[in-house]
């Protein structure tokens, strides 16, 4: 009696979902990973992620910090980088900053160590399952090699910690599997522009229900030998697309965004772009073609272009911080407080 209860109580563990999965077979294998991705429906990219199974060298990660999924990465084994993460937006809680001093994490089941978060390198459990040694890393970037690159190369996020709504969500972009090698003239110039006003356009037309709620994907297309210290390779171009239900117009709306990752002049923009813009250029660089980033209730063509943005020009010369926070604006080589300035834009 006693041996067939114990089978019983492994037949029904062996039927419950994986209360703790990280790095999966399939997304949809974790509900609250599943639900990072409109209708459940994760890109389709040949040779990388067909029908959501995954190929080859790619794993799927559940990003787990503090016991809540944040946001799911799909990540490149053989390059070090990820190929895309895809998060939710749904507003900023009032005074959420971008931690000091966080530490860089790397996820763990990468290298075979049975834990479920991620960490740092460093870390006490994963030293104790290390045999008491800090953790080499083969699969993935480690914090050693973006140090003192000499390269002018940030740590940078695909799921921007500007995006993410509290303190602990934040801390979470800071996994070295959320981040690629950008260009510092790139990463703090156009592309972090065009993150801030994303963000805002997000904030004031994807609401539904009076709720923001927004579905992000954000990824990187690798060079073809490009490293960065002979390991983690320096993508060639960076790109990010979004789609959610704008309530003024009743309908679904997407933008897409891509640059190229090298260093640039200041001032430098991003334009706006289709969907059916971003998969051409993605068809070329992924073998196969047929890229789809979302499902088809987003539009693929052109949308509306009278979205409202926030105080109009004004906006278009800020310099934004790490939390997209508009310091200044840009007025023939001056810089004026923005206030002045939205004074000066409605006396005109």
């Amino acid at each position: 009696m006693g041996v067939l209860n114990h089978l019983s109580t492994l037949l029904l563990l062996s039927l419950l979902p994986p209360a703790l999965s990280h790095v999966v077979e399939i997304f949809s294998v974790v509900e609250q990973c599943q639900n990072f991705f409109l209708d459940g429906t994760t890109p389709n990219l040949p040779g990388i992620l067909v029908g959501g199974t995954v190929q080859n060298h790619y794993k799927l990660i559940c990003q787990l910090f503090s016991n809540i999924y944040r946001f799911a990465t799909l990540y490149d084994t053989t390059n070090r980088i990820p190929v895309f993460s895809a998060y939710t937006f749904t507003g900023n809680v009032v005074g959420s900053k971008r931690p000091k001093n966080q530490t860089w994490m790397i996820e763990p089941q990468l290298e075979d160590i049975d834990i479920k978060e991620m960490k740092t390198q460093d870390d006490d459990e994963v030293k104790e399952l290390n045999n008491n040694n800090v953790l080499r890393v083969n699969h993935q970037a480690a914090d050693t090699d973006y140090k003192n690159n000499r390269l002018d190369l940030d740590r940078g996020h695909l799921f921007p910690c500007s995006y993410a709504p509290d303190d602990d969500a934040k801390r979470s972009t800071f996994t070295l599997t959320n981040a690629v090698p950008q260009e510092r003239s790139f990463n703090g110039g156009s592309w972090r522009r065009m993150e801030c006003k994303v963000r805002d356009a997000l904030e004031l037309n994807c609401k539904k229900n009076n709720k923001i709620e927004a579905y992000v994907v954000t990824g990187a297309v690798p060079s073809f030998n490009n490293t960065l210290k002979e390991r983690v390779n320096i993508p060639d171009l960076m790109w990010t697309a979004y789609c959610c239900y704008n309530n003024n117009l009743k309908q679904w709306v997407a933008q897409a965004h891509w640059g190229e990752n090298q260093k640039e002049d200041k001032g430098k923009k991003l334009p706006s772009n289709t969907l059916v813009d971003l998969y051409n250029i993605l068809n070329q660089l992924y073998p196969g073609g047929d890229v789809q980033v979302f499902p088809d209730q987003c539009p693929t063509a052109d949308i509306p272009r009278a979205l409202p943005l926030r105080d109009g020009d004004v906006y278009d010369h800020c310099v934004y911080d790490d939390d997209c926070v508009c310091s200044s604006v840009g007025v023939k080589g001056y810089y004026l407080p923005v206030v002045l300035v939205s004074v000066l834009v409605m006396m005109m």
